[in-house]
């Protein structure tokens, strides 16, 4: 069966990413189906592109990566185009949005299947059903419309599958050098996935809906395998690493630095503070003589009581994140911390409480990176999300409510109407966020010169000093000017 694989544009801010989703799936479907990578990115017109390539393969099963946010703007309309110009054409979603929405995915006649959670086999096995003419709906993984009451029904999730049982990436289907892009850590960086999931319960996190605390990971050998052929092959000099908790197994990780060393590149990696701490004196200078440049970490409050109702774990504490700091700084390392800022039921007191933290984390290590986000509930149960739908939040029901304008910026956990936050609240967060980012300007910014840096300090200097946060319009004129970049929208 021939199909296409699309991966929707995700940012018009930055150079694309190698869409290592649909490489994911191509690497099990390498010669037993007949696929095509489009990936929206690269396409002048995405809608025309697609077009195009079905009436030249023939395709009849379109399958497309949705994240929330660019990728869902896009996946909408263009999914909405094709299905009524090619009717017969199944439509297939998968990736975070359609696993945590795919109730409102399938309310969309221009979505026939989605595949939840991590969906490799899934996807083979329904493109396997549809080429035999059997019946797919009894899959694991498969979310659908019941063929005669039109129902929607999701199957339980599909065992998620061991990532070093899984082929290797596929890369002669994509230019690869097309996604080579320079960054803070080398000039030619380009990235990689080497585990799933993660074995924590974060109530504000989607990924715990996807893998139920599971944790699976490539070894250490294949992952500096990898990286190794992505430096032989493509002259890359820096390496990111995806996965949503890279650094959850010290020995793998030591391991992984040792086998890397003589390879004279920079990499990063998200990870968690308390399990971070536990390394010993040896692995930390493992990882800094092995290039690790910056670790992200989701540092969330500087509230121990909030850390308790995100379910953080009992390891967590704004005590640990100062220890972090500091230990990152002894190791040359930059630490990249995310919080989240108005989490009810007081979100006001938790705003300024969270600020005044950060002032702490830049007097222990000034070179920490700030990523400031507002909370944003998913569909979990927990103490966070009850609060929140007690205060009138509820998602939209539609995929165009989705890609309104209100709803992009919640994709993003950047919304300015969520009901727990008003003004002057909202504008007091933004404000301190612009202060802050002038004073201390990103180092992921590869544009900014020493002279923009030192401008920037220099005229934000008595604000963030004297904690006057309010009408910081010189700044926003900077900001205009410059365009220096804010790293929770832009990344690297």
């Amino acid at each position: 069966m021939k199909l296409l694989l699309y991966n929707p544009p995700s940012s018009a801010q930055r150079k694309p990413v190698l869409p290592m989703s649909l490489l994911a799936l191509g690497a099990v479907l390498e010669g037993q189906h007949n696929y095509q990578i489009i990936d929206g990115n690269l396409a002048a017109d995405p809608l025309a592109a697609l077009d195009q390539a079905i009436q030249q393969t023939g395709a009849g099963v379109l399958g497309v990566t949705v994240m929330p946010g660019p990728q869902l703007h896009n996946a909408v309309p263009v999914c909405k185009a094709l299905k009524a110009r090619h009717p017969q054409l199944t439509i297939v979603w998968g990736g975070y949005f359609p696993s945590q929405h795919y109730d409102v995915c399938l309310r969309a006649e221009y979505v026939d299947y989605v595949v939840l959670s991590h969906g490799e086999y899934v996807f083979k096995g329904l493109l396997d059903a549809l080429a035999s003419g059997s019946d797919p709906t009894p899959l694991p993984g498969l979310a659908y419309r019941h063929p005669v009451s039109g129902e929607i029904a999701a199957n339980p999730q599909a065992p998620i599958p061991h990532p070093d049982r899984l082929p290797d990436f596929p890369y002669q289907r994509v230019d690869v050098p097309r996604y080579i892009r320079p960054t803070f850590m080398g000039s030619r960086t380009l990235p990689h996935h080497s585990s799933y999931g993660c074995p924590f319960f974060c109530n504000f996190c989607a990924v715990v809906n996807l893998v139920n605390g599971r944790w699976l990971a490539q070894s250490a050998t294949r992952t500096a395998n990898t990286t190794r052929h992505l430096v032989q092959t493509w002259g890359v000099n820096a390496v990111e690493f995806y996965d949503n908790n890279f650094f959850t197994h010290e020995a793998r990780v030591a391991d992984f630095a040792e086998q890397i060393m003589d390879l004279g590149i920079g990499w990063w990696g998200e990870a968690r503070i308390d399990t971070m701490l536990k390394y010993s004196d040896h692995t930390w200078a493992l990882l800094r003589d092995s290039g690790l440049r910056m670790v992200f970490l989701g540092a969330e409050s500087g509230s121990d009581e909030t850390l308790k109702r995100m379910n953080k774990g009992g390891q967590a504490s704004a005590a640990k994140t100062l220890e972090i700091a500091a230990r990152m700084a002894a190791h040359n390392i930059v630490p990249e911390m995310s919080f989240v800022v108005g989490n009810p039921p007081d979100p006001e007191a938790d705003a300024h409480q969270t600020m005044a933290f950060i002032r702490q984390v830049k007097r222990v290590n000034p070179r920490t990176e700030v990523i400031l986000y507002l909370y944003t509930p998913v569909p979990l149960s927990g103490e966070l999300y009850e609060q929140a739908k007690a205060n009138g939040f509820h998602f939209p029901e539609t995929l165009e409510g989705w890609i309104s304008d209100e709803w992009q910026e919640f994709s993003q956990r950047r919304s300015q109407t969520m009901p727990w936050i008003h003004d002057p609240l909202r504008r007091q967060m933004h404000n301190f966020e612009r202060v802050l980012n002038a004073y201390y300007p990103t180092a992921t910014d590869v544009r900014l010169n020493g002279l923009r840096r030192a401008v920037l300090r220099a005229a934000s200097a008595w604000r963030y000093h004297g904690r006057i946060y309010s009408y910081p319009l010189e700044l926003s004129l900077l900001h205009r000017l410059m365009h220096y970049q804010r790293p929770e929208t832009s990344g690297f």
